[in-house]
This record gives structure tokens, sequence and C-alpha cells, in this order.
């Protein structure tokens, strides 16, 4: 039987919910994404939240009526967003291409930098509580996915692995932003290396996705 926590996850948002938020709960849902991000859900007591809010323990119970409730409500808030772009692009609601497509993803998650982090450390707990919003959501854009792809040089049955491949790629660089400043001395999520990872992401979409046009290469 679905656990509440999963069901919550089952419902989508009726429009993608806005980073930050007025108030306590607001400030409680920036910081418990923020420490979730960095510890991931089993390292994470409600007490370190409370102290990066600012608050006692006992006044996040007024908000939320657990740890799940909240890590929930986080992992809803940060995914949304993504997951609903993604969906548009499905529908053939979103981006012209699949260049402009990795710019829009690059460009959110350098808004929301935590949340490759946490659905990394998501993942590698199993993904119990990310998997039932992924399957909802994520499903339609995986299928537009492979579908463009149909046309890259390789088997049919490495298409899926190419998706998923695209994915890390996309989410990895904001995975790997301390490792990236600490090997580069630069600023990962500056504007410039910003730029410079989209370009990089539309040319190499351009290569592996040979049937959908990514536009003409920026001049360097």
């Amino acid at each position: 039987m679905p656990s509440a926590l999963s069901r919550s996850l089952r419902r989508p948002p009726s429009r993608p919910p806005r980073p930050g938020g007025a108030g306590t709960k607001g400030r409680i849902l920036d910081a418990a994404e923020a420490v979730f991000a960095e510890r991931g859900f089993a390292g994470t007591a409600l007490r370190d939240v409370a102290e990066r809010v600012g608050v006692r323990t006992p006044s996040l119970y007024n908000h939320f009526a657990s740890k799940e409730a909240l890590y929930a409500a986080v992992l809803e808030r940060a995914v949304a967003p993504l997951l609903a772009l993604l969906g548009d692009a499905a529908a053939g609601r979103g981006p012209r291409d699949s260049g402009q497509l990795v710019a829009e993803l690059t460009a959110l998650l350098a808004r929301r930098p935590h949340l490759p982090r946490l659905v990394a450390h998501e993942t590698l707990a199993g993904a119990e509580r990310l998997t039932p919003m992924l399957e909802r959501w994520l499903a339609p854009a995986f299928a537009r996915g492979l579908e463009l792809v149909a046309e890259a040089p390789f088997e049919a049955a490495q298409r899926p692995h190419l998706v998923l491949a695209m994915y890390h790629v996309v989410a990895g660089y904001f995975t790997s932003t301390p490792l990236y400043g600490r090997l580069t001395g630069d600023d990962a999520l500056g504007a410039a290396a910003l730029e410079r990872q989209t370009r990089f992401l539309r040319e190499l979409v351009s290569l592996l996705f040979p049937g959908d046009s990514a536009g003409p290469r920026e001049s360097r």
C-alpha cells in the first residue's frame, strides 16, 4: 500500500512552485533544500534545518508534520519546474529543438543548483521517495528523448543509454560544482562558466542528435 509520502509525490502541483517563499514556511523550505542537498535524507536531522533557519525544532512542526513531510515538500518544489519543462518538451509545447532544451535546462539548474544534488542523494539511496513523481512526470519526456535520438548513430538498444547519458552530462555539471571549483579555480556557477557549458552542450547535442536541429553554432 503506498505510503502517505508516496501519495503526496504522485500528485503534481497545479503550477510549478516558485523558489523560496514568503514567511517562515518559505525560509524552512529554502534551508531544508540546502541541508538535504548537502547531507541527504538519512544524514539530515530536523534540528539541522531548524538551526539553519534560526528557529527552535518544535517550530518546524507548525508547518510540516514530520521530516518525511518536509522532505516530500522540498522534493516536489525543487523537481516540479524541471519536470514541467521536460513534460512540455515531450508534449511539443516546449523548446523548438533539443539544443534549446538543454540550454533551458542549464539555465533552470543554474537557478536551482541544489536540485541535482538532491536527486543524486535520493538516487543513491534507492530513489524510493523520488520515483513516484519521476514516473509520472518524466516518462513522457524520456519517450521524447528516445524520439530525438532516433537518427543518432547508435543501435536501438543503446538509445536509452544515450538519453540517460545526456541527463548525466547536464545535471552532473551542477552536482560537481564544488569539485570543478577546486580543480579549475573558476566559479562553475558564474556567468562565463555557465555560458561555456551551455555552448558545449548545444554543440554536443548537434553531434549526437543529427535529426534535430540545434541551430547554428555560436562563434568563439
